[in-house]
Formats: structure tokens, C-alpha cells, sequence
């Protein structure tokens, strides 16, 4: 019941947000829009933790600020790449291991990585990313494991200790 109401309630926020109209038939049609979604969600049988990650909240802004931070310095670094002579590629796919326990965690990683300039997940098959990078320095860097553990620290319940995992 608690992820039906998250969902009501996410899918309502995001409504208000997106639409910006705040007449009375307009409110009175989102309403029903919302709840109707819902309603067909919950005859289906998708609402749960994964299709409502109400245990990420509280997570996510930070998970966002880092990554954020992450873009920004990538971007700095293709630019300067773009515009300063003598700043070489070096185009490189690596295979790096997510070890998210779950779907969700694992597309987060991947998107994560797509969105950092100079990176694109190409493929996420049975645990694995195949990331193409711009330079072999971006690969490496990937490689150190920080984005993953940090998406592993993002999607892990509260309360529970943090496991330790060898990169592969």
C-alpha cells in the first residue's frame, strides 16, 4: 500500500511540475489521470520496490551532487580536448562489472555513466557494461570503481552494513 501512495504521490508532484497549469479542470483531469494510472498499475501488479524506489529518496540528492560534480569536470575535460591543440583521443571499449544487486541498480550505474561526457555505455548484459571512452585515462578512471560503489551505496537499505566486492 505504502508504494501505491508513493507512486500516487510521485506521479502527482511530477504532474504539478511538468504541467505548470494550475486551473481547476485542469487539476480535476490530472487528478484522474494520476489515479487512473495508478489504478492500472496496481491491477497489474507492478507496484513494488523496484518499480517505486521509495528507499532511494533520501539518497539520491547526494548521489546527484556527486554525479553532477562528475559531469562537470568530464565536460571541462572534453572541451579543453576540443579546443586546446595537441590534446589527443585515444578511443577505447572496456568491459567493467556492475555489481548492483538489482536492475534498477544497474541501470543507474549505466546511465550514470552515459551521462558523464566523453562515455557511453554501449551494452548491459548479465552484469556487465561495455563503456566506450574517449581516451584510454577515462577508461582507467573508470575502471577504479568509484561510480559503481557509489551507486551500490545509493541502492543499499538503510541501516545495512556495506559490503566490500574485489573489482574485476
Amino acid at each position: 500500500m505504502r508504494y501505491l501512495l508513493g507512486l500516487i504521490i510521485g506521479a502527482a508532484t511530477l504532474w504539478l511540475l511538468l504541467s505548470g497549469v494550475y486551473k481547476p479542470i485542469v487539476l480535476g483531469l490530472g487528478g484522474f489521470s494520476v489515479l487512473f494510472c495508478a489504478y492500472v498499475c496496481h491491477r497489474m501488479g507492478i507496484v513494488d520496490r523496484e518499480s517505486v524506489p521509495l528507499h532511494l529518496l533520501a539518497r539520491v540528492p547526494l548521489y546527484a551532487l556527486w554525479l553532477g560534480g562528475e559531469i562537470a569536470k568530464s565536460n571541462w575535460d572534453v572541451a579543453k580536448r576540443i579546443v586546446l591543440p595537441g590534446r589527443r583521443i585515444s578511443p577505447t571499449i572496456v568491459r567493467l562489472r556492475a555489481h548492483q544487486s538489482s536492475e534498477l541498480g544497474q541501470a543507474v550505474f549505466a546511465n550514470s555513466i552515459t551521462l558523464t561526457p566523453g562515455t557511453v555505455t554501449v551494452a548491459l548484459r548479465s552484469g556487465d557494461a561495455i563503456v566506450h571512452a574517449i581516451t584510454a585515462d577515462n577508461a582507467t578512471d573508470m575502471e577504479g570503481g568509484d561510480m559503481d560503489q557509489r551507486v551500490r551505496r545509493l541502492e543499499r537499505p538503510f541501516g545495512a552494513p556495506a559490503r566490500r566486492e574485489a573489482s574485476q
